[in-house]
Formats: C-alpha cells, sequence, structure tokens
C-alpha cells in the first residue's frame, strides 16, 4: 500500500468527498483506488474561520509499482510502514518444565499492565505484585476520598490497578520518538480490550476513566489466561539482592506479609508516587538520582471560553469536541511556566495517597461533557530548588524531591483548614496578590471542596514565592494566546505537586539497574516516562529486554 500525508479537507467536508480526493491526489482513475483506510485525522485550527482537516491515509492501488515511481518526489506519498508487532522471542511449551523462577512486575498501572501483557504473550507468566486494589473496588475507595474525605492510603487515585492513568484524562497521545511503531502496540491492544476505534486514528485519542475500567480489567484477564499472575494488595517491602564478586543480583522480593517471592527479573513499574518504596531501593544501595520536575496549580475556566478562543465560529462541532491548549511561558526569574495534562470538560481531583496531605490531579470522562476546562499551570524546579541541606555540596540526595513534596502537600492541607479541601483563589485576586472572598462564575469543581485563601500570605504561601512569581507573570501572557485565560474569576486550586516523579532510578542501554543486575526500573516512577503512552511503551520495551534475557534472544 501507499501512504498519503498532508491530505487537506475542509472541516465539514462529506464523507463521500475522501475518495474523489484521494484520487486527484495521486493523479489516477477512480477504478485504480481499490481501497483505502484512515490512519490518522487531526487538523489544523490557526485559522479559526477555516479550519481544516488533516488526513493520513494508507490506499491500496492497481499498480503501487508505477504511481510509487512516478511520484517518487512527493514526500507526502511513501509505501506505508509495517506497524505490526514482533515479539523478540516465545517461551517453548516445556519452559518450565524444570523449576526455575518466573519474572516478577511491581506495580500495575499502564507500565506495569503493559510489561506483563507483553511478558505473558510471550509465554514468561510473569507474577504481578499491585499494593492497591482491583480496580472495581478501588473505584470505591477513591469515591469515599473524594465525598466523605476518607482517605485509604494503599487504594487512592495512585495506588491500585489501572494506576494513576485510570483517574485522568486517559490521554493516548504522546511526543516520544516511536520507530518501533510500539505506540500502534498499545492502542491496538486497548482496541482489542474494548476502546472504541477512532482512537486509532484521530490525532489526539483519549479514553476517560469509565471506559479505561472495564478495558484494563480484560487485559488483567487476558494475561491470566496466558498463565500470569495477578495479586492485589501485595505491598513489596524489601528487595532481596545477592552479591558476589562485587556484582549486585536480583534474587527476589519480600512483601508486606514477609513472604518471599524469589525470581531473578523484577520490573520495577512503581508510578510515581510510591514514596516509601523508593525510600527502600535507596536503603538498599541501587543507584538513582534527584531529577527536575514542576509544581503549582490546576486552572479552572468555563470549557466555552476555551472552545470559543481556540475554535472561534466552529465551537462545539462535533469531530472537533472540547477544545485543549498548550502553553508555555519563560519568566523573568528564569522559571517556565506551562500548562500540563490539560482536561477538557474535566474536573479537578483530590490525587493525595498520604494522609494529612492535598494533592490535585484533572480528570475528564470520555464525553469531556463537564462545564469546566481545567490544566495544571506548573513551574519546573531543579535538585537545586529543594536541596534539604541549604549549602550542602556534591549531588542532591534523590530523596529531597519527596520531602519538597510532603511539605508543600501539608502546607495545603492546612491552608485548607483540613479535611482534604484544598486552598484556592480567583485569578484576578492572585494577580493583586489579595484573598478572594467569594467565587465567582467559575464554580471549582474539586472535591472534597476548596477553602478561599490569600496564596501569598507571608511566611504561609501555598507554594514557594519564585513559583507564585513565574505564575503570575505567565497568566496574562497565556490571555494573549487564549483570550479570557486571565479572567477575574477563573479559579486557581492547589497545590499540584505530582507532575513526574522526584527521582530517577539509573538504567543502563540493557534497561537494568547500573548496579543491580536483574532490576529493571521502568515507566514514570522510575523517570522514564509521563503519560499512559510513554509508560505502556516503556513497559514493551523492559519487557522485551527481560524477554532476551530469559529466552537468550
Amino acid at each position: 500500500m501507499l501512504r498519503i500525508t498532508e491530505l487537506r479537507l475542509p472541516l465539514n467536508h462529506p464523507e463521500e468527498a475522501l475518495r474523489p480526493a484521494i484520487v486527484a491526489r495521486l493523479g489516477i482513475r477512480d477504478e485504480e483506488l481499490r481501497g483505502f483506510t484512515v490512519f490518522r485525522r487531526g487538523y489544523d485550527a490557526r485559522k479559526k474561520t477555516a479550519i481544516v482537516l488533516i488526513y493520513t491515509l494508507d490506499c491500496e492501488l492497481a499498480d503501487e509499482a508505477a504511481v510509487a515511481r512516478r511520484l517518487a518526489d512527493d514526500p507526502h506519498i511513501r509505501p506505508t510502514p509495517d506497524t505490526r508487532y514482533q515479539f523478540v522471542g516465545h517461551a517453548p511449551a516445556d519452559f518450565y518444565a524444570t523449576e526455575r523462577p518466573r519474572p516478577v512486575v511491581i506495580g500495575f498501572g499502564p507500565c506495569g499492565i503493559f510489561s506483563a501483557l507483553i511478558l505473558a504473550q510471550m509465554g514468561l507468566r510473569p507474577i504481578v505484585l499491585e499494593r492497591g486494589k482491583a480496580v472495581r473496588e478501588r473505584t470505591q475507595d477513591t469515591w469515599g476520598l473524594w465525598r466523605q474525605r476518607q482517605l485509604n492510603p494503599e487504594s487512592n487515585v495512585q495506588f491500585g490497578e489501572g494506576g494513576a492513568g485510570t483517574f485522568s484524562d486517559g490521554k493516548l497521545w504522546s511526543q516520544i520518538s516511536d520507530p518501533r511503531h510500539l505506540t500502534r502496540k498499545v492502542l491496538t491492544e486497548f482496541v482489542k480490550a474494548g476502546a472504541p476505534e477512532e482512537i486509532l486514528y484521530v490525532s489526539k485519542p483519549h479514553i476517560g476513566t469509565f471506559r479505561l475500567v472495564s478495558m484494563v480489567e480484560k487485559i488483567r484477564a487476558e494475561i491470566i489466561e496466558l498463565g500470569g499472575e495477578i495479586r492485589f494488595q501485595q505491598k513489596v517491602t524489601d528487595l532481596l539482592v545477592e552479591t558476589r564478586d562485587g556484582e549486585r543480583q536480583v534474587r527476589g522480593v519480600m512483601l508486606e506479609s514477609s513472604e518471599e517471592i524469589r525470581t531473578d527479573h523484577v520490573v520495577l513499574a512503581l508510578g510515581h508516587s510510591a514514596r516509601d518504596t523508593f525510600q527502600m531501593l535507596h536503603g538498599r544501595g541501587v543507584q538513582m538520582e534527584a531529577k527536575p520536575f514542576s509544581v503549582g496549580f490546576r486552572i479552572e475556566h468555563p470549557q466555552s471560553l476555551i472552545d470559543r478562543a481556540r475554535f472561534g465560529p466552529n465551537a462545539g462541532n462535533a469531530i472537533l469536541g472540547a477544545a485543549d491548549y498548550k502553553l508555555v511561558h519563560h519568566a523573568s526569574n528564569g522559571r517556565g511556566v506551562y500548562s500540563f495534562c490539560m482536561c477538557p470538560g474535566g474536573t479537578v481531583v483530590a490525587a493525595t495517597s498520604e494522609v494529612e496531605r492535598v494533592v490535585t490531579n484533572g480528570m475528564s470522562q470520555y464525553s469531556r461533557a463537564e462545564r469546566n476546562a481545567n490544566a495544571g499551570i506548573v513551574v519546573g524546579i531543579n535538585p537545586a530548588d529543594y536541596r534539604q541541606d541549604p549549602g550542602g555540596s556534591g549531588p542532591v540526595n534523590p530523596l529531597d524531591g519527596m520531602a519538597f513534596q510532603r511539605f508543600w502537600e501539608s502546607r495545603a492541607y492546612e491552608l485548607g483548614g483540613g479535611g482534604y479541601i484544598a486552598p484556592a483563589s480567583l485569578v484576578g485576586d492572585f494577580l493583586k496578590r489579595q484573598r478572594s472572598s467569594a467565587l465567582g462564575s467559575v464554580q471549582p469543581s474539586y472535591k472534597p471542596g476548596v477553602q478561599l485563601v490569600h496564596l501569598d500570605q507571608p511566611g504561609r504561601t501555598v507554594l514557594p514565592e519564585y513559583v507564585l512569581d513565574a505564575i503570575r507573570e505567565a497568566l496574562p501572557a497565556f490571555e494573549r494566546q487564549i483570550k479570557g485565560f486571565s479572567m477575574r474569576d477563573a479559579v486557581l486550586t492547589g497545590v499540584e505537586t505530582r507532575t513526574s516523579s522526584p527521582l530517577r532510578v539509573n538504567r543502563g542501554k540493557d534497561y537494568q539497574s547500573l548496579n543491580t543486575r536483574g532490576l529493571y526500573p521502568a515507566g514514570e516512577g522510575a523517570g522514564y516516562a509521563g503519560g499512559i503512552m510513554s509508560a505502556g511503551v516503556d513497559g514493551i520495551e523492559v519487557a522485551e529486554a527481560v524477554g532476551r534475557s530469559m529466552l537468550g534472544a
């Protein structure tokens, strides 16, 4: 087949217009086009009154070779690449006939799910250890925090089947380099598990929480059917390491129940909030380093405002859906400010995993039909910003970032008045450095609720002053890109501290820990992904590395 890229048609073109457009683009007769499929459909909204759809199409032709030769100089017409997934190997039927340890996957978020799935599909029968509960039980516990202010530290937005991505917008796109088309493998598995087929071709696919729940369950069932084992409420408390001739080798893990599981291959797919496990690994001497991350607030606007600003008279078009945005500002104090995890038509959610701390995140359902748009407005910070030994020298302790996060999450809890109420302010008052006295036209969606506070109160700021100053400068700059962005009634809710992992568990080109053989740091918590898609891809690549080691491939 031949692939056409950058085929542009008007937003409201009739469906039947696509075939003649392909025929004209290739310069062929209609009967020479035997069939076509849409590989990708995006849009260009730079001219709001003339939004166009941009297609990537795979075409089956009567004489593909002749057309390819004639259009050889056209960069937008090329042979269709092979996006099928190729396994690195498969275990023979008698692989476990003699006693040998099975691979262990710690964590069952997007990275752990795809690592376990690939291992299972290769016949390697992984054992998955997830500290939280199965997804439906976990959902009940999460609602317990949102509605009743009762936190289960082991079953919440961060911990449990599906990981933090379950309670998010369910974004299924990424900017990672993907020469092997591994994102296609992730999307294909999601469709097989019940996701709408449109995620295979729309430019910014998403699923939403409710659909993710049933999909995760179906993937879990496939892993089990292929010989894998999923164990919930199994918290890993120690790593068993053997040292011979100066080389460290994983030999197993210990659970909170004191049970030991022997293994030579451990996939560490923790997620970014498994702070106690990071402390254990640091204590066990696993090499890791402090890394940059970002902190800030969730900002809420009416979704209709964002739609009008982005799409103009085409706001509300069913193909375009609810509008999103991506904003960046370089502040005069040297800080980068940017929008993070934008959730069109969504809600702000309580995302803490620790008692008496407040953390915010964003979530949308598949319909994206809620009244407000929300996004993180966050500021980049570096290890030097959160060093816990002021004046110290040398590398920053990898655990210092967690201490920094905890400090500001506790401050947010205090300013909210307890009960996981979040501190908040109207944008107009924040820009004037004053406390809000009442909400305006934008009603915050955060549950359990918000408390209006003075975000800049001397000695009790809700975040470091350099963060507040950078955001205060960025909001009017964002107004120039999205009219109404700095509207007085828009709401800032704090704090957003878990944008990414505050540390990286170092690994080599073979995906193993630099100083502990058999340990495979993976995904967002280990510092190698950010979001569902990149975490899933990293899980696949790590599973392949484990497979090569076990199968000698």
